[in-house]
C-alpha cells in the first residue's frame, strides 16, 4: 500500500481522502505516539477530516492537542513540545482536494522509513484500540501563532517597508499579515480572509496566479509583494517593479544570504544552474524533488540551508519544516538593504525549456531504462529522481511524472539549449516506440 507521495497524503476530498482512510491513519499514529498536536488549513473539508484523524488517535491511547486554523509551519513549530503532530492540509493543492502530513518534533515531515511503517500498520489493520478508561485526552491550545510569531522576531529584524501580502484565502492570513506589521511593515493584504473555496486564485503561487498581486505592487509603490498557498508552508515573492521573482531565483538569493564561504545547501534535482553558479565555494547536494526528500539529505548532510523552486524554503537553525512565514519576514530583512530587483539583476540567467511526452504509466519502468542507456554517453549521470545528465554547458532531466501519464524533460544550457532539448526530446520519442 503507498498512500504518501512527496509531501504527505494527498487526493481528492471524499474520494481518495475519506474519513475512513483519516480515522485509520490516526489509529496507525496512534499505535506509535503517546501525544500528538493536530491543526488545519481553512479547506471546507478540513474538520470533517481532522475529527476522522483525532478518533482513530485518542482511541488508541494518543492524547491530542488541537491549535485549531493555523499555517503548516506553524503546526511544526508547535510539534516540538509532542511526540508528533498532524497538519490537515493539501497544500497548493485546488479547493477539492485534502490531505494529511505528519510531523517530526525537530520540524522534518515524517521519513520515508516512518510514512513506510504507517503504510504498514494501515494495510494489515494492525491497530492497537485501548479500553475504554485508556483513551486519550483532547484538549486545545490558542497561542501556537503567537509562539510562532515571537520565534521568528527573535531571529528578524524589521524595517519600514510597504510589503502586498496575498495570502491566497489561505491559512497564511492568521499570521504573516501581523507578523509583517509587528516587524514595522506598512502590511496591504490581498485575499487574506479565510476561504476554504479559495474564490480569489489557485492556491498555487505560481507566476500564472499572481497577475493581481503583481498588478497592486506596481499600482502601490510596494518594495515588496508576498504571496503563500493553501498551508503557507510555499512563499514565493514580486519584486518592487511588479516582476515575479522565479523559485530559483530566489533559491539563489536564499542561500546567498545564509551560506558564506565553504557551505552546503540541499536542493532537488530539478534547480536551475543559477544556484551553482551564484555559490560557486558551496556544496551543492541534489535531492528527489519533493521537501520531505530535502530536508532528509539536509539532515543527513549537516546543510546550511535547502529548498525547492516551488517555493518551499527549509532553514535548518528554526525547523525542517519549509517555513513561508519565516522566509516572508527573513525576505524583508534582506530586500530592506538592498531591492530585490537589484538582487535578481546580480544573478546569471540561462534559458530552460521544459515539455512533456505522453506515456503509459505501465511502460515508464521500462522506457526509462531505455532512455537511461541512451543518454549515458551524454555526460555525467545521476538517478537520483528520473536521469539527469550534466554537462559543461548545461544539463538535462528526464523524469516520469509521479501524477500523470507522462515522462517530462527539462534542459537547461549556457548556449544551444534549444539543440540540447531537441536531442533528448527525440530519444525519449525513440525510447516509446
Amino acid at each position: 500500500m503507498k498512500l504518501f507521495g512527496s509531501s504527505g497524503i494527498r487526493g481528492v476530498a471524499n474520494r481518495d481522502i475519506t474519513v475512513d482512510l483519516a480515522l485509520k491513519v490516526g489509529l496507525a499514529l496512534g499505535k506509535l505516539k503517546k501525544t500528538a498536536v493536530i491543526g488545519r488549513d481553512p479547506r471546507v473539508t478540513g474538520e470533517m477530516i481532522e475529527h476522522a484523524v483525532i478518533s482513530g488517535l485518542v482511541s488508541s491511547g494518543c492524547d491530542v492537542v488541537r491549535v485549531g486554523l493555523v499555517t503548516t509551519p506553524t503546526l511544526a513549530y508547535a510539534t516540538r513540545d509532542y511526540d508528533c503532530g498532524v497538519m490537515i492540509t493539501a497544500s497548493h493543492n485546488p479547493a477539492e482536494y485534502a490531505g494529511i502530513k505528519l510531523w517530526n518534533p525537530d520540524g522534518m515531515a515524517f521519513d520515508s522509513k516512518q510514512q513506510e511503517e504507517i503504510e504498514s500498520i494501515i494495510e494489515d489493520e494492525d491497530f492497537a484500540n485501548v479500553d475504554w478508561n485508556m483513551i486519550g485526552e483532547l484538549s486545545s491550545y490558542e497561542n501556537a501563532v503567537r509562539d510562532h510569531i515571537d520565534m521568528i522576531r527573535s531571529h528578524s529584524t524589521g524595517a519600514p517597508l510597504r510589503v502586498i501580502v496575498d495570502c491566497g484565502c489561505g491559512a497564511g492570513g492568521t499570521i504573516t499579515p501581523f507578523l509583517l506589521r509587528e516587524m514595522g511593515c506598512e502590511v496591504i493584504t490581498l485575499n487574506s480572509q479565510l476561504d476554504g473555496h479559495f474564490p480569489a486564485r489557485n492556491p498555487e503561487p505560481n507566476e500564472k496566479n499572481l497577475g493581481m498581486l503583481m498588478k497592486v505592487v506596481r499600482e502601490l509603490d510596494a518594495s515588496l509583494g508576498i504571496a503563500h498557498d493553501g498551508d503557507a508552508d510555499r512563499m514565493m515573492a514580486i519584486d518592487e517593479k511588479g516582476n515575479f521573482v522565479t523559485g530559483d531565483e530566489l533559491l539563489a538569493i536564499f542561500a546567498s544570504y545564509e551560506c558564506k564561504g565553504k557551505s552546503k545547501i540541499a536542493v532537488p534535482v530539478d534547480t536551475s544552474m543559477i544556484v551553482d553558479d551564484a555559490l560557486p565555494d558551496a556544496e551543492i547536494i541534489r535531492t528527489r524533488v519533493g521537501d520531505v526528500y530535502v530536508a532528509e539529505e539536509m539532515k543527513r548532510h549537516g546543510t546550511n540551508f535547502g529548498g525547492e523552486p516551488s517555493g518551499s524554503w527549509i532553514f535548518p537553525r528554526i525547523s525542517y519544516c519549509p517555513d513561508g512565514i519565516y522566509a516572508a519576514a527573513l525576505l524583508v530583512d534582506i530586500v530592506k538593504e538592498k531591492k530585490l530587483s537589484a538582487l535578481r539583476e546580480e544573478l546569471p540567467q540561462y534559458p530552460t525549456l521544459r515539455t512533456t511526452v505522453a506515456c503509459d504509466n505501465s511502460r515508464k519502468d521500462e522506457v526509462m531504462k531505455a532512455i537511461s542507456l541512451k543518454l549515458a554517453t551524454m555526460g555525467e549521470v545521476s538517478s537520483i529522481d528520473g536521469i539527469r545528465i550534466d554537462m559543461e554547458d548545461g544539463w538535462v532531466l528526464v523524469r516520469p511524472s509521479g501524477t500523470e501519464a507522462k515522462i517530462r524533460i527539462t534542459a537547461e544550457a549556457r548556449k544551444n539549449v534549444e539543440e540540447l532539448h531537441a536531442k533528448v526530446e527525440s530519444i525519449v520519442k525513440e525510447c516509446l516506440l
